[in-house]
């Protein structure tokens, strides 16, 4: 290959790596992202229940940092003290916090199952200090600094 054949490659190798953090780390599955990793946009975000959140359709379930929120039925393991309340208002509270609003998150971290744990804000509210404000959720596996 010529040389600058491979200078056009290790060119456009950067160019893609430099996408990929400027989109999300967490589109892209970095693991152990610090808190100072750049932040994405979640478009038309999706909420399971009250302590994830999904970026559009085909995005991963990501779990809101440092908050722990009401499971749904039947998805607290037995053995486990599940978070009391009420699982659908949580959810629907956290679904009234990001629709029509500007949501941005960075990924701070990643839970036992791979999945990306985010700090996330709508229009400059942190979502997970709002849930735990607003009785739908508690602070756990973290501190949040509200």
């Amino acid at each position: 290959m010529r040389a600058h054949h491979k200078s056009l490659i290790g060119g456009l190798s950067m160019i893609l790596a430099l996408t990929a953090a400027v989109i999300g780390w967490s589109e892209f599955g970095a693991a152990g992202a610090s808190s100072d990793a750049p932040s994405f946009a979640c478009p038309s975000p999706e909420h399971h229940d009250g302590d994830a959140i999904r970026c559009g359709s085909a995005g991963r379930s990501m779990r809101l940092y440092g908050i722990d929120a009401p499971e749904m039925p039947g998805a607290c393991r037995p053995g486990r003290q599940c978070t009391p309340g009420d699982p659908y208002a949580s959810r629907d509270h956290l679904r009234g916090l990001t629709a029509g609003r500007n949501v941005r998150c960075e990924q701070v971290d990643q839970d036992r199952y791979g999945r990306a744990v985010v700090r996330c804000s709508a229009d400059g509210v942190d979502l997970s200090c709002q849930m735990v404000r607003d009785g739908f959720a508690v602070e756990r596996y973290g501190r949040l600094d509200c």
